[in-house]
């Protein structure tokens, strides 16, 4: 599912997605120039309590949260975990009590709360193992600041396939999506 955004759009790889056996639920104005948070009616069909698939739902901070708000009943009922994204690199979350603030009007416009921590601190293409581990004093500080806990730190695989920080959960990606930088 893809709340219509310009930094990650499922709908730019709704065929790698199927093609890995993802079944991509978009919106009608995805891959548009209409940026509005607009959630498709297949949306429903993630609710049925006679099924053990697992749903991710991406919708990028306090605008989709509020779209998101409309089904907070349905995601209860089913269980949820709802993990928080911070980056330390990124404008208005550079200091963990703003990422903390921000993680509240979140939780308060999807009537749900948030259950871990994912420190998705990246420059981009020019991120290096250094950047990743200055992130990570930064994420833990999150973690105390938010009250949940840190689940795991991402980065890209193919710019550090060495990378290891001991103690640090991490977790490798892979970018099969458009570039953006």
């Amino acid at each position: 599912m893809d709340i219509v955004n310009p930094y990650f759009r499922a709908a730019d790889a709704a065929k790698q997605l199927s093609d890995a056996g993802v079944r991509p639920i978009i919106p009608a104005f995805a891959n548009s120039n209409v940026d509005i948070p607009s959630l498709p009616p297949e949306l429903y069909s993630l609710f049925r309590e006679d099924t053990d698939t697992v749903s991710f739902i991406d919708v990028g901070g306090d605008d989709g949260a509020v779209a998101l708000g409309m089904y907070a009943e349905q995601i209860q009922k089913v269980g949820y975990e709802m993990l928080y994204v911070v980056s330390c690199y990124r404008p208005l979350t550079e200091d963990p009590a703003e990422a903390a603030a921000l993680m509240r009007v979140i939780e308060e416009a999807s009537h749900l709360k948030c259950t871990g921590i994912v420190n998705n601190s990246s420059i981009g293409a020019d991120t290096t193992e250094k950047e990743i581990a200055d992130s990570i004093p930064y994420a833990h500080a999150c973690e105390e600041a938010c009250g949940i806990p840190l689940r795991f730190t991402s980065y890209y695989e193919a710019l550090l396939p060495d990378l290891k920080i001991p103690g640090e959960p991490l977790f490798p990606m892979k970018n099969v999506t458009k570039q953006m930088f």
